[in-house]
């Protein structure tokens, strides 16, 4: 006659299936981030690839983020702006953001012009002038600073907000809840300016975190069932004292 092992775990199995069911949940949860995510960077892909409309008519489109759209701007070259500070390629530097309303009857919107490396201290002349200035532009929407983000001084900013930029800039009117980035120079005279659209901010850590999550769900089943098959293995005490 076979000797009696120890009871069943029933709370230990109970405990590990609610783990289990968690860390698979939240293993799937991160595989459809991953092909959400894969696929707002192939529309962001797609959207750039295309080329260059008036901004009127970006802008009525129904996706009009990372688009580019052509626009004039009168006395841009010289107009003022604010600095913000940045890093571009590992390289420390400003971008300079200024305003533009291109339709009279429409918002004003905030023109990046450009990065400016710090080993560059000049800046382009602001000056009163009228001179119409026709550049190509990347349309990107603008969340508001962090709440983390370093308060601006002055003309100086840590953190692209948008309304504090436009109150510096003396923005009178709304102001478009969009950045229009530079592809093209406001002052090809002065090729200390570049510009251009910084990489969209698109982290794509899905699949490691899909890994990580699965992974530990593995690493506890296999826990599991080494204590399992240790406990029911073990004699009781009733056995041991017979």
């Amino acid at each position: 006659m076979s000797e009696p092992r120890a009871r069943f775990p029933w709370g230990l199995t109970l405990a590990t299936g609610v783990a289990l069911a968690l860390l698979c949940g939240l293993g799937s949860w991160q595989v459809q981030r991953l092909h959400w995510k894969e696929g707002l960077i192939a529309e962001a892909e797609a959207a750039a690839a295309q080329p260059p409309q008036p901004l009127a008519a970006v802008l009525a489109a129904q996706a009009p983020e990372f688009r580019s759209a052509t626009l004039t701007c009168a006395g841009l070259a010289s107009a003022p702006f604010v600095e913000l500070q940045t890093v571009q390629e590992g390289q420390i530097g400003v971008r300079l953001v200024s305003a533009c309303r291109p339709d009279l009857a429409g918002p004003t919107f905030l023109i990046d012009r450009g990065f400016v490396p710090d080993t560059v201290s000049a800046r382009p002349p602001v000056t009163a002038s009228d001179t119409p200035v026709t550049l190509t532009v990347e349309v990107r929407h603008t969340p508001p600073p962090g709440p983390m983000a370093a308060p601006s001084s002055g003309r100086q900013f840590y953190a692209r907000d948008t309304p504090a930029m436009a109150r510096a800039l003396n923005v009178a009117g709304p102001v478009a809840a969009e950045t229009l980035y530079a592809l093209t120079s406001t002052n090809p005279d002065w090729p200390a300016l570049q510009p251009s659209a910084p990489p969209a901010a698109f982290s794509n850590n899905h699949f490691g975190y899909a890994l990580t999550w699965f992974g530990l769900a593995i690493a506890l089943l296999g826990t599991y069932v080494a204590l399992l098959r240790r406990r029911m293995s073990v004699p009781t005490t009733e056995e041991i004292s017979t």
